[in-house]
């Protein structure tokens, strides 16, 4: 057996983001309070920056034209991975600065500053401002998630897989859970999405222990050429699936999604919307297309199903939903359906097409969730009730212009990121042999693009309420909403040199 070899180099990214995380928690223990803020969000968006650079730096310099794998073959830097982590870091850097905004105004990421304090709803929170008591420790719990998510989608090795997905996950139920107000609703979401993941994550486990027996092995490539029982790859494929399809949100494992949404502080739920999906989906391609090609007769029909019913099902309860981030979470179950067609094309324009979905969705979910995280009532609570939102755009045409040029891309509008994303995954599912699953995805597109539009006319040609809501945002969050926006008009407008990126990185090393 050889000798246990890390190779540093290649790893470099990750540990930059785990060596951030494990600063920040030394911080949190040593820091003074009143330092602390400052500390964390110079340390988290200077850490990713740095990480992305290292990320660049790998796929300019790579040994060979697909990639490497590192520790004995349990990771694999190739460039889907590479195209995937820095995704994942550029969404992470704008999330950060959306958290580093919240600044004591109810979303539970409390960070005190004098320019941006609001009035306390209590004495005991009075002291504890004036103290320079801070959640600062939603800055490390982010840092270990993020590099969680990077070790996902680059893990070659099932158990190494498991390993990174509780590390992106149980920071996550923490983060929920955060909420300054609301706190009751925030703690139930936190519950539910650790029970439900806990699930999830036992049925990942047992599809491990179930593969293994099937081929021997716990690399993917290992998997690939198994040559057991077909019923036991079978069973392990079904229970594996049900972890990874409980991460992207697909139905029927999408249960936890909206009130997840809805519960966890707003910054919170824009990273994990984005990200999460962004890491999960980069698993479950590489655990597609490396293990499991040869068994796709068996896997595809059911992917399919899925897929279809992710599609119709959010659909058709999103337009029935009065509370925005309840919308935008079924609207995310929807998006998932179509990001499958892209899995079940199984050819590299399928993987391509995704990786480019990925990217334009990230952006453009974070800048969603990023308006409504600024659009509040008078007592400085989010006003998360589409009812109340008439007018909106009127009265603040700038956030009103952008969160429907975010809607518009949901809805696959052309000149907007999400039109090239879903023709994109339509073209390469069309290609691989899934032209019903296109006419399905076209037909619940138009469906669709019924709520959004509704949301716009509410916005623009409907009168407002009395004591409507009001936007309060500062600086970094108005700044890092105007990028996201800018990234979705454009990618929609010149989308080529991304999806040059994608189709550059369209092949997993084997």
């Amino acid at each position: 057996m050889p000798a246990p070899s890390v190779e540093y180099g290649l790893l470099s990214p990750m540990l930059i983001v785990f060596g951030i995380a494990l600063a920040g928690v030394l911080v949190e223990a040593f820091a003074p309070r009143t330092a602390r803020y400052r500390a964390q969000v110079v340390l988290s968006i200077g850490g990713q920056a740095v990480a992305f650079v290292a990320v660049v730096c790998q796929a300019l310099h790579l040994d060979s034209p697909v990639g490497r794998s590192a520790v004995l073959g349990a990771i694999a830097i190739d460039r889907p991975a590479l195209f995937l982590q820095g995704t994942l870091l550029g969404v992470s850097v704008l999330a950060t600065l959306l958290m580093a905004q919240r600044v004591s105004d109810g979303s539970g990421l409390a960070a005190f500053t004098p320019q941006a304090a609001t009035v306390p709803d209590s004495a005991a929170e009075q002291i504890a401002l004036k103290a320079g008591v801070t959640q600062t420790e939603v800055f490390p719990l982010a840092m270990f998630a993020l590099g969680g998510m990077m070790l996902f989608g680059a893990s070659d090795d099932l158990l190494t897989m498991f390993v990174a997905l509780e590390v992106l996950s149980l920071p996550l139920y923490l983060m929920c859970g955060l909420a300054r107000r609301n706190r009751l609703l925030s703690q139930e979401a936190s519950l539910k999405y650790f029970l439900l993941g806990a699930f999830s994550s036992a049925f990942f486990l047992f599809g491990v222990a179930m593969l293994y027996g099937y081929s021997g092995s716990l690399s993917l490539s290992g998997v690939a050429a198994g040559r057991g029982p077909a019923s036991l790859g079978l069973i392990g494929i079904a229970l594996l699936c049900v972890g990874l399809l409980f991460k992207v949100g697909a139905v029927p494992f999408h249960s936890w999604v909206p009130d997840v949404y809805q519960g966890a502080p707003t910054p919170v739920t824009a990273f994990m919307a984005s990200a999460t999906k962004i890491a999960a989906f980069g698993a479950l391609l590489r655990v597609c297309y490396v293990a499991l090609p040869t068994l796709a007769n068996d896997w595809r029909p059911v992917l399919s199903i899925i897929a279809v019913l992710s599609m119709t099902v959010g659909t058709v309860i999103a337009i029935a939903q009065n509370d925005v981030k309840r919308m935008l979470a079924y609207s995310s179950v929807a998006h998932t359906g179509f990001i499958l067609t892209g899995v079940i094309a199984l050819n590299t324009s399928g993987l391509s097409a995704s990786l480019f979905y990925l990217f334009v969705y990230g952006f453009s979910t974070l800048g969603a969730f990023a308006v409504v995280s600024v659009v509040r009532r008078a007592d400085g609570d989010e006003e998360g009730d589409l009812r109340r939102w008439a007018g909106l755009g009127r009265r603040h045409p700038f956030f009103g212009v952008v969160f429907a040029l975010f809607l518009l891309a949901f809805a696959g509008i052309p000149l907007t990121s999400g039109f090239v994303s879903k023709f994109a995954v339509f073209k390469a599912a069309a290609e691989g042999g899934a032209a019903s699953l296109v006419v399905i995805g076209v037909i619940v597109s138009a469906i669709a693009a019924y709520f959004y539009v509704r949301v716009i006319v509410l916005m623009f040609f409907t009168d407002p309420v009395e004591d409507g809501p009001v936007v309060q945002s500062g600086t970094l969050s108005t700044a890092m909403i105007g990028l996201t926006a800018f990234v979705t008009l454009a990618l929609g407008a010149v989308p080529q040199p991304v999806l040059d990126l994608a189709n550059h990185a369209g092949q997993f090393l084997r």
